[in-house]
């Protein structure tokens, strides 16, 4: 190993090590910048191939800081909340009836507004609701960090690795959706049944304490308790036509990214002009720290890439679209993730990728989705999960992720594998 190889996975470990402990809130590219930075000055990347790395990224950021004001203005709207009344409305306290809700519903947040809508808003609203029903809020919070990665593989937009996925892959916004729908109904399903089995004493000790139908009772308090259940219509209206574009631009010659931007400009524009939102929230929701933070990172991974790891990853990655191949390359992928963090995972696999045709791309977004669900920091995701539950008084053990990790973690992967493959096979690329 050259010292420029050195050089630059020790600035890939140190901006991963500052985005885990995130040390006085600080964002991380405040780690990720300077280390892109290093790379350069000590050779471990060429300006060129670093220039062509961040244009290759800008138009996958921009697209997720569209698709962040998006959910942040649907927030604003009041769809969170709504969607708080919807759980305690349908749930009725029961708690099993509770989960089953809470994994329709973050299911399909992750699916269209993308997962950090998922851990960040929708995750307090899942809590209040379990507290209000009088159950254990256990099994529903799981549930929202194992969505918010497993439930992502539906959509380009659930995900900032299916993006980039999708400018690997060469497919269309709906080809992408229709090799990825049995997949994520699968995972979706297993999940389901482990979380039943997992936490069936939380279930059932609280099933016979079903809370009444009148809020409040029990000495619960109300305050960030959900109980508007009038979904906002104008804000489904415009997600529900920018999804619609997202559909029709590649047949058209339209970049999706420029829906996107429509949606959020009006979205933000509608929430400013009712005095919902402020341009300092508008301004945080477009989070351009985390764009510099995701085109630092892609600097530095290139350059690991670069250098023996990315050679080290190739020899071990499997070739061809057979059941097989596709499942040892889901296999290494949700491995990578586990070690590196899910984001430059992918970014280290698709170069070694693209030329394999969408199939191993796909089983790649498979592992890298899925597998984070093994280890807090399988996705930034999970510790943003985390953060947000902290932040609400609720710590979640280590043992016990670890444990639910373990159990739906590898049978996830397999059948979402399985059900990719024959999705290859009956639809084509």
């Amino acid at each position: 190993m050259s010292w420029h190889e050195a050089v630059a996975i020790v600035a890939l470990v140190g901006v991963l090590a500052f985005a885990v402990a995130r040390p006085r809130n600080y964002p991380e590219a405040v780690a990720a910048v300077p280390a892109a930075a290093l790379v350069l000055v000590t050779g471990g990347i060429g300006l060129d191939q670093a220039w062509r790395q961040i244009t290759d990224l800008l138009p996958v950021v921009v697209f997720l800081m569209a698709i962040l004001v998006i959910a942040d203005a649907c927030d604003a709207e009041g769809l969170f909340t709504s969607l708080g009344g919807l759980l305690n409305t349908t749930a009725r306290g029961h708690p099993r009836r509770l989960l089953t809700w809470v994994f329709v519903v973050a299911s399909l947040t992750t699916a269209v507004l993308s997962l950090d809508a998922t851990v960040v808003l929708l995750t307090p609203v899942v809590v209040a609701s379990a507290l209000r029903a009088r159950v254990s809020p256990r099994p529903h919070v799981y549930a929202c960090t194992h969505l918010a990665n497993s439930a992502s593989l539906l959509l380009p937009v659930s995900n900032l690795t299916n993006l980039l996925a999708l400018s690997t892959s060469g497919l269309s916004f709906l080809s992408f959706a229709g090799l990825m729908l049995v997949p994520w109904l699968a995972v979706i399903v297993v999940e389901y049944a482990v979380f039943r089995r997992f936490f069936a004493g939380d279930l059932r000790e609280q099933a016979s304490a079903a809370a009444p139908d009148r809020p409040g009772e029990g000495g619960r308090p109300e305050a960030d308790t959900p109980t508007r259940e009038r979904l906002p219509v104008v804000a489904l209206v415009v997600v529900g036509l920018v999804l619609a574009g997202f559909a029709v631009a590649q047949p058209f010659g339209l970049e999706p990214v420029w829906f996107a931007v429509a949606g959020a400009v009006v979205l933000s524009g509608d929430g400013l002009r009712r005095r919902r939102l402020t341009p300092r929230r508008v301004g945080r929701a477009v989070s351009l720290d985390f764009a510099l933070f995701v085109l630092g990172l892609g600097v530095v991974v290139s350059a690991v890439a670069a250098g023996g790891l990315g050679r080290a990853v190739d020899t071990i990655l499997p070739s061809g679209t057979s059941f097989l191949a596709l499942l040892g390359v889901a296999a290494v992928a949700a491995l990578l993730a586990n070690l590196v963090n899910n984001l430059p995972a992918m970014l280290l696999l698709l170069p070694l990728l693209g030329a394999g045709g969408p199939g191993p791309v796909l089983a790649a977004l498979i592992g890298v989705n899925v597998g984070p669900n093994l280890t807090y920091v399988g996705s930034l995701a999970t510790l943003l999960w985390r953060r947000t539950l902290r932040q609400r008084g609720i710590d979640p053990a280590l043992r016990e992720f670890l444990s639910l990790g373990a159990l739906t973690v590898p049978v996830t992967l397999v059948v979402a594998v399985v059900a990719l493959w024959g999705s290859l096979a009956v639809v084509g690329p």
